[in-house]
């Protein structure tokens, strides 16, 4: 596993952090070209009351607008969970070339788990996908999260 793979993903985790702290599911994504960070997100679907607030998205916003185009060749994306199907399409679309996440999705997860988005050959960009990297604590950090909601409600 790469280091960088690893410095990248501690970032999207410090993205996830904050959406925990805003109320939000803790999810978050880095954008990086060149070894430097483009774009950031994190999930932000309750405080926006929109359900396409996703990390992967806004983080993909702000890589267009900073290198001030939609094609994202070049770009990493780091996400601390699987993309949904939405946010897979979305870098597909973006044409980005890698995608490296940590804990799998079993129950939404697009890359791999429910469905294979990324790497389809029938779609028209296919993208190199890293899994698993640090997925333990991606993992820890939604298992904390929905343990203390369940908690909160009883």
């Amino acid at each position: 596993m790469s280091l960088s793979h690893e410095r990248f993903l501690e970032l999207a985790i410090v993205e996830a952090r904050k959406a925990e702290g805003e109320g939000e599911v803790p999810v978050g994504a880095v954008a990086v070209f060149d070894g430097a960070v483009v774009g950031t997100g994190r999930n932000a679907r309750e405080g926006r009351a929109d359900p396409l607030a996703h990390a992967e998205l806004d983080a993909i916003r702000e890589a267009s607008r900073a290198l001030g185009r939609w094609r994202l060749t070049g770009v990493t994306l780091y996400v601390t969970l699987e993309p949904c199907a939405m946010c897979a399409g979305a870098v597909v679309n973006a044409r980005i070339d890698r995608l490296v996440y940590g804990a799998s999705d079993p129950k939404a997860g697009a890359v791999g788990s429910l469905y294979e988005i990324c790497t389809d050959p029938r779609l028209n960009h296919r993208v190199e996908v890293v899994k698993g990297v640090m997925a333990v604590e991606c993992g820890a950090l939604l298992t904390e999260f929905f343990r203390r909601k369940r908690a909160a409600v009883r």
